[in-house]
């Protein structure tokens, strides 16, 4: 195993001007820097899954896919191979701006399985995308009427605490604090849009996404989400969206 002195770190400029961008057919970009274990293969699919139609939103945007990006420094410095002690430094992603460019740095060696990696970049594809060109009013019209039929649970712990927030309403009044409501909405959609792109990207048990610290959101009213969602941004040529839904018995 490699040392971690005999590791260099590389600044994330410096890997952005020696690195190969490519523009996957979807418009999405994208590159591969140092040892990922990634296939460029799998690569390929992984970022071939987000829907063409999102694209013209990330336009200034880059997805750098690296071994490790290093969170303890005051630059966005990264790591070309793995080593324990780098791996405790890093983090799951980090961003910087190359003059117009967006860039997010995504470390590939700090999760065990595909699953990991998918869902982390789909997250920050969804948060860029709202980022840029904000929540459709018609999620956000649905999503409100689940509240409201006080549907139980959400999709990650930012929905969930947005969402008390919004139906503790302002200073002990029943009104509704729009400010949490709407990041109720941004927070929702970016959630229910990864969801959908890494349910076209690989096979996964829902309950694979809980989290300890809120409940997770009744399945048929996230599959209500995700099929709107897909009726906006309908998948590419080559992947395919289903839902099942498993019997007990």
């Amino acid at each position: 195993m490699v040392s971690t002195a005999q590791i260099e770190l590389w600044h994330a400029e410096k890997v952005a001007t020696q690195v190969t961008v490519l523009r996957a057919s979807n418009g999405i970009h994208y590159a591969a820097w140092g040892e990922t274990r990634i296939a460029e293969a799998d690569l390929e699919r992984l970022v071939g899954a987000v829907p063409a139609t999102l694209s013209a939103a990330l336009s200034d945007r880059a997805y750098y896919f690296v071994p490790l990006a290093i969170a303890d420094t005051g630059e966005t410095m990264l790591a070309p191979a793995y080593s324990v002690e780098l791996g405790d430094r890093a983090v799951c992603h980090r961003n910087a701006s190359f003059g117009a460019t967006q860039a997010v740095f995504l470390s590939t060696r700090l999760v065990e399985d595909r699953f990991g990696l998918a869902f982390e970049f789909f997250i920050n594809v969804a948060h860029n995308f709202v980022e840029a060109a904000g929540v459709p009013e018609s999620f956000s019209t649905l999503v409100w009427s689940q509240v409201e039929a006080q549907v139980r649970g959400e999709t990650s712990q930012d929905a969930w605490e947005a969402r008390r927030r919004a139906e503790e309403g302002r200073n002990g009044q029943k009104v509704i604090d729009e400010r949490a409501r709407n990041s109720y909405f941004e927070s929702t959609f970016s959630d229910a849009l990864a969801v959908y792109m890494l349910a076209l990207a690989v096979d996964f048990d829902y309950h694979d996404l809980r989290e300890r610290e809120y409940p997770l959101l009744a399945a048929p009213a996230l599959a209500e989400r995700l099929r709107h969602v897909a009726s906006l941004f309908p998948a590419n040529e080559g992947y395919e969206f289903q839902i099942h839904y498993r019997r007990k018995g």
